[in-house]
């Protein structure tokens, strides 16, 4: 610690401590207009000048540290000339357009301006600004407006990692410039930006600030569920934006920024549909209602399915099971979890008693080594990826990156490890087995928790590393080291995605990473963490709220069902069908209602071509949404839902926050929340009173088991966390997954995640669908030359045993030879028509189309 004096008061601070953190410390406010806390300081502007006893000349309070013994001066007349003096030569040039700048109202330069006085412009200069950029997409920069603080540099370069955004020419003719091949579109440069130089085109012009409504709530496009405000006027949203004060520091990716004008979508559904023709909710629901009671009644409830999603809230999914478990007597009922997340949960909860992230987020940047495997983290779930920037470049911690595919991390990390598709399982398996034969494991924490460490060992010893290197495709050199540093590191962070959650041997793959888990330290301590990075908003808590034929709220086996169905005063039906089960229910004519809440299986859910002509064999086919599309002009019924910023309810992270949702604009036309149109249908089904969002979440509370005191008076507060994983001694599990070699394929397709879309709601965005004008197949050159396909225009025609489409070609470096990888977001092209249950990759032909 320092002692130094700032205006006559003492103030002690940890050495290292810039003079403006110093005074902030014990409340005494210095001017800044170019600082920003979550960056590296600029000193660009200079107007935080402070003066120093001792010191010939004013100094920077935001970059100088301050020093035992120092004095400082922050208020002064010499300062406040000092500080006029030099708002007045940042206003050189600065246009007086404020009366039409998107900025006026809450434009941090006109804000310093009023507070220091500043009342004109005596200072002129020849004009040598850039021109007003207005070729990119969604951003227009506005040079002359520009007082070149950096921030928006910084956070691009710093927070979000894709260091698009530079400076340009130099002196007084420099401006901020973009690489538009690296720009991710977060929009977090407009968020930073002091004056109206970067501005959203698609909110220019739409409001004055003070004109909108602002409500805090939870973006759920992805399960980071960042904090955000909605911003409304007239009962529209027209923006979203967050605080440095969240949970995500106030960071917002594409989605959350650009992809919320889905909202606003002229495809919204906005009544209800019976056979396609517009009628009143009580025709709808006695409609439902009087088909699922004929067909409830006449197969005991064997009849009669529902698929649910992560687009609903906790409340809304535990009603869900509830109707269909209670009031349907059916156990038939799935999401598409089933193909990722529960997959993956189903393994974690056997071996470690954990179905979630066991570490909050924020802890992946205190890690000494992180291990992101089969995740392209900046499509997927961004707040990961932000949280390894801040590890990896302010921290220093090691990177190492597992995937079949370059991304922006693969550029980035010290090791990366290019697997072949299949091959996860050995991967994993090889670098837990390095790390306990270098006598690097975890072995106090394996002493104390884990059950059966000799198991373990011997069943690692058996690894062939030289086998290991020609499955996956990685050498034997890469794959020591980067279980070395795994290995020495005293924290370790360990995030896997997409690509571990669903590959054909998925159980095997997550079991391998929960093994190396164990070995390396990623399940000890504060500061490591083991992360499952689903791409979905909301089924962490899908999951909880025991969506799923196997598992009861909280992830109790179906088995264990007596206080469910003592509290529900019902005997729980038989049985069960998944997603799998459901479909094969479907075709075969056993399965003949079929309730969609949310949910889109043409698209979203493997065997595409089969769900299509399966559910036209459906005697009633429930749709429950937000959009109009290729499946609500099958239903039989279509019930219009609520978004999430158009209803309350609860929603839980990937690392078990739960967070509440606040209505910034209601439904539209008739639509209405999904939770009130659930508990119509159960109090007609059931004969039971309507139950309430509080009485929902108070019993999922009570009877999962997972979930705080906290969590049950929800209405009082932003977000509160579940109960937190803790291992008890010797209650952890190692496996032995199968670690046989992926067979050869000359082509196999992948289905992901387009960078700029979640899920196939914001393709209904304006913003978002400026960034994906047209879906296409990446494919590696080699290949593409092989197929004639290489010039500009070519389209591909892959066909695979389960379906095939066509597409245009974007021929890339970043995919190797033997691998097509397209996003899976877009109906049109619906590539997982190509799929199989089982696997998001599989064996294709492809064709010049």
């Amino acid at each position: 610690m320092i002692n130094l004096k700032i205006d006559g008061k003492n103030v002690q601070i940890a050495a290292g401590a810039t003079i403006l953190e110093a005074a902030e410390s014990v409340g005494i406010k210095i001017p800044t207009l170019c600082y920003l806390k979550k960056v590296s300081p600029t000193g660009a502007c200079r107007v935080c000048a402070v003066e120093v006893a001792g010191a010939d000349k004013t100094m920077t309070a935001c970059n100088t540290r301050a020093v035992d013994g120092m004095e400082v001066t922050t208020q002064s007349d010499k300062l406040t000339a000092i500080r006029q003096q030099i708002i007045e030569l940042l206003l050189v040039n600065h246009p007086l357009d404020c009366p039409v700048c998107d900025a006026g109202g809450e434009c941090d330069l006109q804000d310093t301006c009023y507070a220091h006085d500043v009342v004109g412009q005596p200072f002129e200069a020849e004009d040598v600004n850039a021109a007003t950029i207005d070729a990119w997409p969604l951003i227009q920069q506005v040079p002359n407006r520009c007082v070149m603080c950096e921030k928006c540099v910084k956070v691009c370069h710093e927070l979000i990692g894709a260091s698009s955004l530079h400076i340009n020419d130099k002196g007084d003719r420099a401006f901020i410039d973009k690489d538009l091949a690296k720009c991710e579109f977060c929009g977090n440069c407009v968020q930073v930006c002091p004056t109206g130089t970067m501005i959203s085109k698609p909110f220019k012009f739409k409001a004055r600030p003070w004109e909108l409504r602002k409500t805090a709530s939870v973006c759920t496009l992805c399960p980071a569920h960042c904090q955000v405000e909605y911003h409304s006027k007239q009962g529209k949203v027209l923006r979203l934006t967050s605080d440095d004060n969240t949970i995500n520091n106030g960071n917002l990716c594409v989605g959350g920024f650009f992809g919320h004008d889905y909202l606003n979508s002229e495809q919204r559904l906005t009544t209800p549909l019976v056979n396609g023709e517009p009628t009143s909710w009580e025709a709808a629901l006695d409609k439902v209602t009087t088909e699922l009671t004929r067909l409830r009644d006449a197969s005991n409830g064997q009849a009669v399915a529902g698929l649910t999603s992560g687009r609903l809230t906790n409340e809304e999914n535990y009603l869900f099971q509830k109707l269909l478990r209670v009031a349907l007597g059916s156990n038939n009922l799935d999401s598409e979890a089933r193909f990722g997340l529960l997959r993956a949960a189903t393994v974690m909860q056997a071996q470690l008693g954990l179905t979630m992230a066991s570490n909050h987020i924020d802890r992946i940047s205190k890690a000494e080594a992180i291990l992101v495997f089969g995740a392209d983290l900046s499509a997927e779930v961004p707040a990961l990826d932000w949280q390894v920037q801040k590890g990896h470049r302010l921290n220093d911690a090691k990177l190492v990156v597992a995937g079949m595919r370059q991304d922006k991390l693969a550029d980035q990390a010290e090791t990366l490890l290019q697997y072949r598709p299949g091959s996860e399982a050995l991967l994993a398996g090889a670098l837990a087995k390095l790390i306990v034969a270098k006598g690097q494991a975890d072995q106090n924490f394996l002493n104390q928790f884990l059950e059966n460490q000799q198991e373990l060992f011997s069943y690692l010893e058996s690894i062939d590393l030289a086998a290991v290197s020609t499955a996956t495709g990685v050498a034997p050199e890469l794959i020591e080291e980067a279980a070395n540093y795994l290995g020495q590191a005293k924290s370790v962070a360990i995030i896997f995605g997409r690509d571990a959650m669903q590959c054909a041997k998925a159980e095997h793959a997550i079991s391998a990473l929960v093994n190396l888990a164990l070995v390396s330290g990623a399940l000890h301590g504060d500061t490591s963490g083991f992360y499952p990075a689903e791409e979905k908003g909301n089924l962490f808590g899908l999951l909880d709220c025991g969506v799923c034929p196997e598992f009861l709220p909280g992830m109790v086996p179906y088995a264990d069902g007596k206080r469910f169905s003592e509290a529900w005063h019902t005997t729980l039906p038989q049985g069960g069908l998944d997603a799998n089960g459901i479909l094969s229910g479907i075709e075969q004519g056993e399965i003949k209602a079929l309730y969609l809440a949310g949910c889109n299986p043409l698209v979203n859910f493997p065997d595409g071509a089969r769900w299509q002509q399966a559910l036209q064999k459906l005697d009633l086919l429930v749709v429950q949404d937000i959009l109009a599309n290729n499946l609500t002009k099958m239903a039989t019924v279509v019930l219009p839902g609520a978004a999430g910023a158009e209803k309350r309810g609860s929603t839980t992270s990937l690392d078990g926050r739960v967070s509440r949702l606040r209505v910034a604009s209601e439904p539209p036309g008739e639509a209405r929340p999904d939770l009130a149109i659930l508990a119509m249908l159960y109090a007609r089904l059931s004969g039971k009173p309507e139950p309430s969002e509080t009485a929902m979440r108070g019993e999922l509370a009570k009877l999962a088991g997972c979930y705080s005191d906290q969590c049950q008076a929800l209405d009082c507060q932003t977000f509160c966390w579940k109960e937190f994983w803790r291992p008890d001694s010797k209650s952890l599990k190692a496996a032995t997954p199968d670690l046989s070699a992926p067979q050869p394929v000359e082509l196999q397709l992948v289905v992901g995640k387009s960078p700029f879309q979640f899920g196939s709601t914001t393709i209904h965005s304006s913003a978002t669908g400026e960034l994906d004008q047209s879906v296409k197949i990446h494919i590696n050159v080699k290949d593409a030359e092989r197929l004639d396909v290489a010039n500009q225009g070519a389209r591909l025609k892959l066909v695979s045993t389960a379906g095939s489409f066509s597409a245009g070609v974007l021929v890339s470096d970043r995919i190797p030879v033997g691998l097509v990888f397209v996003p899976g977001n877009f109906a049109e092209t619906n590539a997982r028509q190509a799929l199989q249950a089982g696997s998001h990759c599989i064996a294709v032909t492809a064709s010049k189309a």
